[in-house]
């Protein structure tokens, strides 16, 4: 993602489905610039299908927000391994969604992080937004045991690959 994409960025941010789940705009802009510009160790792009832009996808690094202020915020940080990698997507149009593209995306993003060498990727959506939950389910995330219930406005989610495993509760 470029200061190019800005514009389109926008136009999805300001859209209600992205906005139910997002928060103002020039604010999630803003934070979307810094990483671009460098200020945030978060790298975001744009992925597309056929040469057309179709959604956001970016993804953060679990240690760099395990301090007293995340995690006063989301105690659930602290339960992750420092190098693992967390990952979030939207589908920038309206008319995109329910087409499986979020599903694909994720899985083909999460399998080149795996590729890299990132051993434990997860995503953490709100439980009450059902319909990102089935995608990420049918991308290959499947919810840790041990954080059920642990952590109030989001589910999180571990990918598990032909080569990676869930991590479990300790026997």
């Amino acid at each position: 993602m470029t200061a190019a994409d800005l514009p389109l960025m926008r136009r999805w941010l300001e859209a209600p489905h992205m906005m139910e789940w997002w928060g103002e705009p020039e604010t999630e802009l803003g934070y979307i610039r810094d990483m671009i510009e460098g200020r945030d160790t978060t790298r975001p792009f744009i992925f597309s299908v056929d040469g057309e832009p179709v959604g956001y996808i970016q993804y953060w690094f679990i240690g760099h927000h395990q301090n007293v202020e995340w995690i006063a915020d989301h105690p659930w940080l602290a339960a992750l391994p420092a190098d693992a990698i967390g990952i979030d997507l939207s589908i920038g149009d309206r008319a995109n969604l329910g087409r499986g593209l979020g599903s694909s995306a994720l899985r083909i993003f999460a399998e080149r992080l795996a590729g890299d060498g990132h051993q434990t990727i997860i995503i953490d959506p709100d439980p009450n937004n059902v319909r990102a939950v089935r995608a990420y389910e049918k991308a290959g995330f499947r919810a840790i045991p041990k954080l059920l219930g642990k952590t109030g406005d989001a589910l999180i989610m571990q990918y598990q690959s032909d080569h990676a495993t869930l991590e479990q509760p300790p026997p």
